[in-house]
């Protein structure tokens, strides 16, 4: 089953590897026996779909710490391993998403007009002008 990322991208069953261990938690005795634990590992450099410029963006991303060049999910919250299994895709997914989004266009600075300058001024200086009529004035 192939890994959907968008419409332009989709990352073949046979770059994606599963280990299954027993997990902790939740599921009682089952929990002994089974393993419904899932890691997926997605080897971001060894793939042969991504572009060199995707890798790149994946690489130089903070958010994900890569180990060993690959993306790392485990997932343990569901009893069954096939629902871990459909998790541990989904974010899969979501975070190759994430990291491959376009960088957003950095802001312009500008320097403010005089005009808005001097109607900041004068705003600040009516606020002052109210507060100041707040006050009580003792005459003695």
């Amino acid at each position: 089953m192939n890994l959907r990322i968008n419409t332009k991208l989709e990352i073949p069953a046979n770059e994606i590897q599963w280990r299954f261990s027993r997990s902790s938690g939740a599921g009682g005795q089952n929990v002994n026996k089974t393993e419904s634990r899932v890691e997926i590992v997605f080897n971001v450099f060894e793939s042969k779909t991504l572009t060199p410029y995707q890798k790149h963006r994946i690489s130089i991303h903070g958010e994900v710490k890569l180990i060993n060049g690959s993306i790392c999910i485990a997932v343990q919250e569901k009893r069954g391993q096939y629902q871990n299994r459909q998790l541990a895709l989904n974010r899969l997914a979501l975070t190759l998403r994430e990291l491959l989004k376009s960088p957003s266009k950095k802001r312009q600075e500008t320097i403010p007009t005089r005009s808005s300058q001097k109607k900041r001024i004068e705003s600040k200086k009516k606020r002052g002008e109210i507060k100041r009529n707040r006050q009580s004035k003792i005459d003695y």
